[in-house]
């Protein structure tokens, strides 16, 4: 089974950049995206069609704003769309899915602002969701969860150790979900540099390979065995972002 997570800054936008193309290419049988920005009614019919697939869309109260959505090709036994959070749960930043043999969190976790302005709405949201993590059992978390964990998630650590992304006190919202007992799927099989998932619009970042790995696929440790593989399919355009993703057995 193949499950991918993609930030496509804006699902009407990737349409038109092969977002079709790719998804074939790409096969998942569990695609989540965030920051969709669009409502069900602003969907082209093809994108609220796709043949084999389900859409299970969450859209921001606000327009052109936040969101996430899930195709998948297997049919879920429960759908969540709520953390509790009245300020999260508006912005339609997760979509939960049960399945006979797993739970799949699709989630776009909050920026904190370059400013960060919104940086403690960033702390708080996490804080909630380790609280609702607890004691659950057989989870999949994908999406953007807006944190390069360590040195090795970014290609200038020291540029940005006081910047929005890389700030200590966010590093350590990924080292306590960690001690939660889940695992950074891609670090299970891959320990190098170099390997991003995100990088500005400008300075022509993406070719120069000047990134940030703010996408995950993290697993619940009694999961972690089923993992054969875990992938960033860097070579994947259409968004800032790129997909990433892992195979189970």
């Amino acid at each position: 089974m193949k499950i991918v997570s993609w930030n496509v800054n804006g699902l009407r936008a990737i349409y038109q950049k092969d977002f079709l193309v790719n998804l074939e290419k790409i096969n998942p049988d569990i695609i989540g995206l965030q920051e969709i920005k669009a409502q069900e009614n602003q969907l082209p019919q093809k994108l609220n069609q796709i043949p084999g697939y389900q859409l299970i869309l969450n859209s921001a109260k606000r327009p052109g704003y936040s969101g996430t959505a899930v195709y998948t090709k297997i049919t879920p036994r429960v759908i969540n769309k709520t953390l509790g959070f009245k300020r999260f749960d508006d912005e339609g930043r997760l979509t939960e899915l049960q399945f006979d043999d797993f739970i799949l969190m699709n989630l776009y976790l909050p920026n904190g602002g370059r400013q960060k302005q919104d940086m403690q709405y960033k702390m708080t949201v996490y804080d909630k969701l380790f609280s609702y993590l607890k004691n659950k059992k057989k989870l999949i978390l994908i999406g953007d969860f807006n944190i390069a964990h360590k040195e090795i998630d970014l290609a200038r650590p020291k540029d940005n150790e006081n910047n929005t992304g890389f700030t200590p006190e966010e590093r350590k919202r990924i080292d306590y979900l960690l001690a939660l007992g889940f695992e950074d799927t891609f670090r299970m099989f891959n320990k190098n540099r170099g390997n991003y998932s995100f990088w500005v619009y400008f300075a022509q970042a993406r070719a120069r390979n000047i990134g940030w790995r703010i996408d995950y696929c993290f697993v619940g440790r009694d999961l972690a065995g089923s993992v054969k593989k875990a992938f960033i399919l860097k070579r994947i355009t259409g968004s800032d972002h790129c997909p990433v993703g892992i195979e189970l057995f």
